[in-house]
């Protein structure tokens, strides 16, 4: 972006309240995503990845014929081997149209330091509409501002007041491999069912820690889906996930749960050992999800992990992570189940 535009652009700062995503008020970093107080009870590599503001996005409508953004990213490290710059440190704009969601832009390679200046967006015809910004999946932001022409409507959106759907779970639910924000599998099913959306995905942290199940139980959310099975082995099932259930059950006793088993890596198929590891990580927790069942809890569900990624093995780009059409896959899986579990 031309000093010229950026002189003739308005810029609107963003603060965290105005961000929808965010379960908690005092977090150390701006769009962090858990609660200081839980600091000394996690590990440390865990607790820097709740300053990422993974699945965050900001509303607001404008009739500018062009949207820009600037914003200060933490780290200097800017994307990594299984987290594309895109979606690492990037942006990605999305527009309403006949109230559909759709892709409108993204950062693309624009991101080059901490301090990126971008236009996401131009050449638009002046119509007032809806847009939604997500926030970078990884990166954790310091500082946001959305540029539009000086001469534009602008109006912020706030966050809506409806109970969230709460996402735990691991690299996948963080958004490993996905080309940009929006396209990981909790951000789609935002749109999809029009829900705000929190997503407490910890990429290989997630191994149903006690301190999470507290920290999941402050929330007043309409559902939790619980998939943190590719993090974890059968015996750190067996130690786990009562536990971790139990308190999540008495934090929220009326809160529906979905326990999501973990996808069948793509090459499963033709590695044995793999396949026995999911069975014995399933078997675990289908056994914690039947006894509770049985005992106390009957607002709890259960989804199979088989075909989350489909049953074709292009779904992901290692084997384990999906691609953008794996989280596609995934979303077009839990869908239906949400659904019916909302509308029950």
């Amino acid at each position: 972006m031309s000093e010229k535009s950026q002189q003739q652009t308005q810029w609107h700062a963003i603060t965290n309240r105005d961000v929808e995503g965010r379960g908690w008020d005092k977090t150390e970093y701006p769009f962090g995503r858990l609660p200081t107080d839980i600091k000394e009870q996690l590990p440390d590599n865990l607790w820097a990845l709740s300053h990422s503001p993974t699945g965050m996005c900001v509303k607001f409508t404008t009739d500018s014929t062009a949207i820009h953004a600037r914003w200060e990213l933490a780290s200097v490290e800017l994307g990594e081997a299984n987290f594309p710059v895109t979606c690492y440190s990037g942006l990605d704009l999305y527009a309403k149209d006949q109230n559909v969601w759709r892709w409108a832009g993204c950062v693309a390679n624009q991101v080059k330091d901490q301090h990126p200046t971008v236009t996401l967006i131009d050449k638009l015809d002046g119509k007032q509409r809806e847009y939604m910004l997500y926030l970078p999946a990884r990166n954790p932001v310091l500082s946001l501002e959305i540029g539009v022409d000086h001469d534009s409507q602008y109006q912020l959106i706030p966050p809506r007041p409806q109970r969230p759907i709460v996402f735990y779970g691991s690299s996948i639910v963080h958004g490993a491999y996905a080309s940009h924000a929006g396209i990981i599998h909790p951000s789609l099913l935002g749109r999809w069912l029009d829900r705000p959306v929190i997503n407490l995905g910890f990429s290989g942290c997630a191994k149903m820690e006690l301190g999470i199940a507290e920290c999941l139980g402050e929330l007043t959310s309409c559902l939790y889906v619980i998939d943190p099975l590719p993090n974890m082995n059968g015996p750190m099932v067996e130690e786990f996930a009562e536990p971790f259930l139990n308190a999540l059950i008495n934090a929220q006793p009326q809160t529906p749960i979905l326990m999501v088993e973990d996808r069948t890596m793509t090459n499963a198929w033709i590695q044995p050992h793999v396949l026995a590891e999911h069975r014995s990580a399933r078997r675990a927790y289908r056994r914690v999800y039947d006894e509770l069942k049985n005992s106390r809890h009957t607002n709890l569900w259960y989804l199979k992990g088989d075909e989350l990624l489909g049953t074709d093995s292009e779904a992901s780009l290692d084997g384990s992570h999906p691609s953008d059409l794996g989280y596609m896959r995934m979303a077009q899986c839990l869908l239906p189940v949400i659904k019916d579990i909302l509308g029950s």
